[in-house]
């Protein structure tokens, strides 16, 4: 099949079934991308996750851009962008063209509180797979139980922070590390 194609296809159909946004489009896109296609590794699938998370946009749209470009440069990217990208825009159109109070409607309302959980299960097969490929060294484990940990008790006494001043704080918590452990080596390569 031609590839621009494929990667359309590939993407459209990871758009059209897949409700409750990019992370929950993680393990479909991995599933598809990384497993079936192996388009890229599992190795590349955890930074394109990290990188489109931290990026402007939804990070299912960057995560197809990735893997698109990877594969057949600038067109491959525009090919997988729109295939992730139009399903769920002719659906919305569609939906707010007819149906003005569609959430109304008993039945969809029913079929949208089930989604939800279908949409949190994926969700955390997501962070599963991630958990499992995630080099199992001290340092990134305490990082994320802790991080696990702050967000719970965030959660839990419902305070108000910014999930902006948290990935702040875990990325100046990383660089601090980052910095001593360089500093350690050239120490270590000075003797």
């Amino acid at each position: 099949m031609n590839i621009l194609l494929d990667l359309f296809l590939t993407f459209a159909k990871i758009g059209l079934f897949t409700f409750g946004g990019g992370y929950a489009m993680i393990s479909l896109i991995e599933n598809a991308c990384v497993e079936r296609k192996r388009w890229i590794t599992h190795d590349e699938m955890m930074d394109v996750t990290v990188i489109a998370e931290s990026t402007p946009g939804p990070i299912a749209i960057n995560c197809a851009t990735y893997v698109g470009y990877k594969q057949k440069g600038l067109s491959g990217s525009i090919a997988a962008t729109l295939g992730m990208v139009l399903p769920s825009f002719c659906i919305i159109f569609l939906i707010s063209g007819f149906l003005d109070n569609f959430l109304e409607i008993a039945w969809i309302a029913h079929a949208f509180m089930g989604i939800r959980l279908a949409v949190g299960i994926l969700i955390l097969d997501a962070a599963i797979r991630m958990i499992g490929k995630m080099p199992k060294k001290p340092m990134p484990l305490t990082i994320m139980f802790c991080a696990l940990l702050a967000m719970l008790l965030i959660d839990f006494f419902a305070l108000r922070i910014s999930s902006v001043t948290l990935m702040l704080t875990a990325a100046a918590v990383s660089l601090a590390i980052f910095m001593v452990k360089r500093n350690a080596g050239k120490a270590d390569a000075e003797k």
